[in-house]
């Protein structure tokens, strides 16, 4: 296979950013990750796949407590997505600077982003650097309605500059 002919391809795929968070029953460990692996699998019930770094924090998190908040990136937040490229530390009712609200699931809902999914996990393919979680939507949060259709509303990877890929 030819590298990069397969990575220009496989970087021809949209895709919106999301920071995906999740927070222990006792409240004293939380992650919050930056991804963009996600897509909707489910109308009935209502899933959806993430693509999440199987060595990170979010990961593990997720993984033990079942559970996360797909929190949705609007149209102009770039900084806040960049702010969860890297582990974040919860201080109070902040996670990485950014104030946040617990969900039904125990999970973090950030305040700033438009909107957000809680789901509890019904399974993980546990399958390369990245495994597939899979989320049953029990909430969604509408924090401002967007104007126009939902999905120009949404921040993606092309916004976030030239030089920002991820998949390839």
């Amino acid at each position: 296979m030819d590298n990069d002919a397969k990575k220009t391809a496989l970087r021809m795929i949209p895709y919106g950013i999301y920071v995906l968070t999740a927070q222990s029953p006792d409240g004293a460990r939380v992650a919050a990750a930056t991804v963009n692996w996600v897509t909707q699998t489910s109308f009935n019930p209502p899933l959806l796949a993430v693509g999440v770094k199987a060595d990170s924090g979010a990961y593990q998190l997720v993984k033990e407590t079942k559970a996360f908040v797909l929190n949705v990136l609007g149209t102009g937040q770039g900084k806040l997505a960049f702010g969860f490229f890297k582990p974040a530390e919860k201080n109070g009712n902040m996670i990485g600077g950014e104030p946040f609200h617990t969900g039904k699931t125990g999970a973090p809902i950030l305040d700033n982003a438009p909107a957000g999914l809680e789901c509890n996990v019904v399974e993980i393919v546990a399958r390369g650097d990245h495994h597939i979680v899979v989320g049953e939507v029990i909430d969604a949060h509408v924090a401002k309605a967007p104007q126009g259709r939902p999905d120009e509303a949404v921040l993606h990877m092309k916004e976030l500059g030239p030089n920002v890929f991820y998949g390839g």
